[in-house]
């Protein structure tokens, strides 16, 4: 069995218009809630054994806080820009070729490709909101076999949803 849990990065900030979009940090409330929504993992007892994320500012951060929270080590986050600006497909693909001896996954990044993603595999949500938290199980041994026949739905959660 295979667990997958998506992260949409927080709430990034829009103050700076120099910025590149890849750049982009985190906003005060993405500061407040990406704390939060990994405490909320915590009590859930969903522990990453490896976690990705797409190498933006914004997504990076996020990860940064859920590690630390979780207490997970840091250096361990893998970083990648194929996650930036990523298809459905793309982010199947790098979950694809991830270790099988890694059990619980979490992937950061970005809307619409998680979104998509999310469709891809049977499920209907209008949006994956910033902080939003997508959990599946897929019933498999082998990362490379995950799909829409073997996903179960665990749990969706964003920070304005009801306790």
């Amino acid at each position: 069995m295979k667990k997958l849990v998506l992260i949409r990065h927080a709430k990034s900030a829009w103050d700076d218009p120099f910025l590149s979009d890849h750049q982009r940090p985190l906003a005060d409330r993405g500061l407040r809630d990406a704390p939060r929504m990994a405490q909320r993992l915590k009590k859930r007892g969903v522990m990453p054994e490896a976690m990705i994320s797409s190498d933006a500012e914004r997504a990076k951060t996020t990860a940064l806080i859920t590690a630390e929270q979780l207490k997970f080590q840091k250096e361990k986050i893998q970083l990648t820009p194929d996650l930036y600006h990523s298809s459905a497909s793309e982010i199947l693909r790098v979950i694809q070729q991830c270790n099988d001896s890694i059990e619980t996954l979490f992937v950061f990044g970005h809307n619409p490709g998680f979104n998509d993603f999310i469709d891809k595999m049977g499920f209907e949500i209008d949006n994956l909101p910033t902080s939003g938290q997508f959990g599946i199980e897929f019933e498999v041994d082998f990362w490379s076999e995950i799909s829409a026949k073997n996903a179960n739905k665990c749990f969706f959660d964003y920070p304005k949803k009801e306790k």
